[in-house]
């Protein structure tokens, strides 16, 4: 990006300013001096008749004086800024424009029909004259007979000069299409160039992790849009991570509780704190955890395959007895601060439609919470109690009290409800 499509973009645009200036500078100046040589060349041989014209009067007896045209013949000269020359058949110079100059002289290897096909020659007309010259001729007749030629010489500087001034007319012109041209690049730049860098910057920022960068672009064009997708795209990541760290807090959670169990419950049979008669109790117990780990590690199976909002199984269920398994697997942890949990039921069994592994997972954070924050020697009582079509699960601990319905210093109590079975 940094060396390539700006960069690009400028060498094109400095590219087709080079290319521009030298078609001006080739094509342009070749087909003005054309058409100028053309153009001059239809002038001159205008003239040229006309003087003809007028010099033709002396040879059919109504003008005995052929110097009388002279002053006809120098303002045309003086206006078409050439030389104008009126020779004989033998080619010796009986007029010139210029009259210090060849009157008299005769012309070396003069040729009447020298054009050829063409209404003018260039060149320096036989070495007449020092440089090059257009030169257009037309004969002076009279009585059905040519008697001589008018010739007008037009510089070729004159050309060139007109031409010159016409093609810096023509690169002035240029130069100002060109510099107003710049009004391109500048749009580019502001509406392709900077937008496209703070996006790419914004895509440098997401690969290296940080997703709360925002692009500020607020175009209503494909830019603008492409930058509002950047921006969502990066806020739903962004989400997607945070659900990443809440769920790996949530599993760790979930897992632990069991294996601090197990552990306890070991630990327990090895060093002796339980008996070998109470042996069978405790491994079922462990057991019993081993199979909640087994389910947790089926839910995550499942969860690989599900998208964030996360699956639900329900089923029909005694959540008493839900409570009563997952108080017991808190027995070791409860003896070591001698907390006590107190279990009250409103009914002996209590059914209720709802996912089992999600409620077990719940109830076991919850009774683990309260043990965490419940001092010494204190109780933990867990309810349950049925209102219309409702069963609520209250978990209260005597701790030092942190949110829900909770006092500082008295404790913290945690209320969830869950449909009755049969009525969902």
């Amino acid at each position: 990006m940094k060396h390539s499509l700006y960069y690009k973009f400028i060498l094109g645009y400095l590219i087709f300013g080079l290319l521009g200036f030298c078609a001006v500078a080739t094509v342009a100046s070749e087909l003005t001096y054309e058409q100028l040589i053309k153009e001059e060349a239809v002038t001159l041989y205008d003239e040229a008749s006309l003087l003809a014209s007028s010099y033709s009067q002396v040879y059919k007896g109504r003008n005995l004086n052929i110097a009388s045209a002279y002053p006809q013949m120098e303002a045309v000269a003086v206006y078409l800024r050439a030389e104008i020359w009126v020779v004989n058949r033998n080619g010796t110079i009986v007029v010139n424009s210029n009259q210090s100059r060849r009157v008299g002289e005769r012309i070396e290897g003069f040729d009447p029909v020298f054009n050829g096909n063409r209404p003018y020659t260039i060149g320096t007309y036989n070495g007449c004259f020092a440089e090059d010259v257009m030169t257009v001729s037309a004969p002076i007749t009279g009585n059905y007979t040519t008697y001589g030629y008018v010739l007008i010489h037009l510089p070729i500087s004159q050309i060139t000069g007109s031409k010159d001034r016409f093609l810096n007319i023509l690169y002035i012109v240029s130069g100002i299409i060109f510099g107003l041209s710049l009004i391109i690049l500048l749009v580019f730049t502001a509406t392709v160039y900077i937008p496209l860098k703070k996006i790419t910057e914004a895509a440098n920022q997401y690969a290296e992790g940080n997703l709360k960068y925002k692009t500020t672009i607020h175009t209503q064009d494909e830019m603008g849009y492409l930058a509002a997708t950047l921006n969502y795209m990066s806020d739903e990541l962004d989400k997607m991570e945070e659900y990443q760290k809440t769920f790996i807090a949530n599993i760790s959670h979930d897992f632990r509780s069991p294996l601090t169990s197990i552990k306890g419950y070991l630990e327990a049979i090895l060093d002796g704190t339980i008996p070998p008669e109470m042996y069978e109790k405790y491994l079922t117990r462990v057991i019993s955890e081993t199979d909640r780990l087994n389910k947790l590690t089926q839910g995550l199976l499942t969860l690989n395959s599900l998208d964030s909002k996360g699956y639900l199984s329900r089923t029909n269920f005694d959540i008493n007895r839900v409570i009563k398994d997952t108080s017991a697997s808190f027995e070791g942890t409860c003896d070591t601060k001698n907390i006590v949990l107190d279990l009250t039921f409103s009914e002996t069994i209590t059914m209720v439609y709802a996912d089992l592994g999600k409620i077990q997972q719940v109830l076991y954070n919850l009774i683990d919470n309260a043990i965490k924050f419940s001092l010494q020697d204190s109780v933990i009582y867990i309810q349950t109690s049925v209102k219309y079509e409702k069963v609520f699960v209250s978990v209260k601990d005597t701790g030092i009290g942190i949110h829900v319905i909770s006092t500082e210093g008295v404790g913290t109590e945690f209320i969830f409800s869950l449909p009755r079975a049969g009525v969902a």
